[in-house]
């Protein structure tokens, strides 16, 4: 199979949806590009004595409509265009939450699981000193992404306060409760996935206390994702897996002890009482509702025929590809986008930044009732635009950010 370019999938998407809503051709040259994008080299003290230098980025894809926000990911294959293509949906995720802030996204090329804890702060330090002065609660707002984490935000922004002399804890986001994080941040994603879910399915006819869940992917988003539609819905989980393969139970499967196992053996594979099942086949499997929470480009034109979950649940960015989101379309399955369905966890970050500039701090109650708000009201005008437009819900909620941002544009004269 060949390998598709992220951000030529991010702009073939965007391409559709300018078509459908008649963009105007100025419009669209700005939003297709973006506006920004900074390459660093970060020479870092390893543990042995020597010196290696990471290749960094960070990308401010649009602010037309605010600050560019965004997470840092840490990854061995990490590439600029998968970080311009995060920062694009990054811009549509905000516009489609109706957040005031635009799209942006980090990155570095390291492998985190060969470096220790000592290699690992002074990576993040040394990205912040290359950015610090680009990014702030007014300018570009990180969080974490892959392989990074609260420490490594607080890293960070610790690293800034000391360049800047301010105690600016809301230089970034998903930071740790004792440095100004949010209650609920770290099962945001997964439980905003979950509200969109619960509409999916009152719109659908399913009952979700009957209904059956895979989840390819176990890491934060996985996980929180099985515990919840556990204890949320009583959904039943036939299947999960991660990096190495998966397992498979009819009978269903403990999400708290599949996690206990993983983290004792370092995978879900293997696990007393469970079948071995493929990522590749785990796609396929008959449930109700699938949850791909891994990286891009899953489900192709290749494999979409074989899908059979009624709905498709994208926390994972990118999973599916365009010619896949045809196929899915003709069959029947109604798939939540990425952009919408993973939204949650910057939706909380805003309310963090919120919460920063306050300097009062809100209950994990209080933060999940208006995350559910913000997610419920998402959902539906993508599934207005979709029946509007006659189209798929991807490039439904594709109509409404663009439609945002492109006010935003041409209210302040850009275009």
């Amino acid at each position: 199979m060949i390998e598709q370019n992220p951000f030529e999938i991010s702009q073939k998407q965007l391409d559709a949806c300018a078509k459908l809503i008649d963009l105007d051709a100025g419009t669209l040259a700005v939003l297709r590009e973006p506006l920004r994008e900074f390459h660093v080299s970060l020479p870092v003290r390893m543990d042995d004595g020597s010196v290696k230098v990471f290749k960094g980025f960070r990308v401010q894809y649009n602010d037309a409509k605010g600050p560019t926000k965004g997470g840092i990911r840490f990854h061995p294959d990490e590439t600029i265009d998968t970080i311009r293509a995060l920062a694009a949906w990054m811009t549509w995720k905000c516009a489609l939450a109706d957040l005031p802030l635009g799209g942006g996204k980090g990155g570095v090329i390291c492998n985190p699981r060969e470096m220790s804890q000592g290699e690992l702060e002074r990576l993040s330090r040394a990205y912040a000193q290359s950015v610090c002065h680009f990014i702030g609660p007014e300018r570009d707002i990180p969080a974490p992404d892959v392989y990074t984490n609260a420490q490594t935000m607080a890293w960070i922004m610790d690293e800034c306060c000391k360049i800047s002399g301010k105690s600016q804890f809301g230089i970034v986001t998903g930071k740790p409760i004792a440095v100004g994080g949010s209650a609920g941040r770290d099962d945001a994603t997964a439980r905003g996935g979950m509200y969109t879910i619960r509409e999916a399915a009152k719109e659908l006819g399913i009952d979700l206390k009957k209904a059956t869940v895979a989840i390819q992917g176990y890491g934060n988003a996985g996980y929180f994702a099985a515990s919840l539609c556990n204890t949320l819905f009583g959904s039943k989980i036939l299947a999960v897996s991660d990096s190495k393969g998966g397992i498979f139970n009819k009978e269903g499967l403990n999400p708290e002890e599949i996690a206990a196992y993983k983290r004792e053996t370092g995978s879900v594979i293997n696990y007393p009482g469970a079948t071995p099942i493929s990522n590749e086949d785990l796609l396929e499997l008959e449930v109700d509702i699938l949850v791909p929470s891994a990286l891009e480009n899953v489900i192709t034109g290749a494999n979409a025929a074989n899908i059979k979950a009624k709905i498709i649940a994208e926390l994972a960015n990118g999973p599916t590809t365009p010619e896949a989101d045809d196929v899915l379309q003709r069959n029947g399955v109604h798939v939540i986008p990425d952009f919408l369905c993973n939204a949650g966890g910057v939706v909380v970050s805003y309310f963090e930044m919120v919460q920063n500039f306050y300097m009062y701090y809100w209950s994990k109650e209080q933060v999940h009732d208006l995350l559910d708000k913000k997610m419920t009201a998402a959902y539906h005008s993508v599934l207005d635009a979709a029946k509007k437009y006659s189209t798929h819900m991807r490039l439904a909620a594709y109509t409404v950010a663009v439609q945002r941002v492109a006010e935003a544009m041409k209210v302040r004269g850009w275009v």
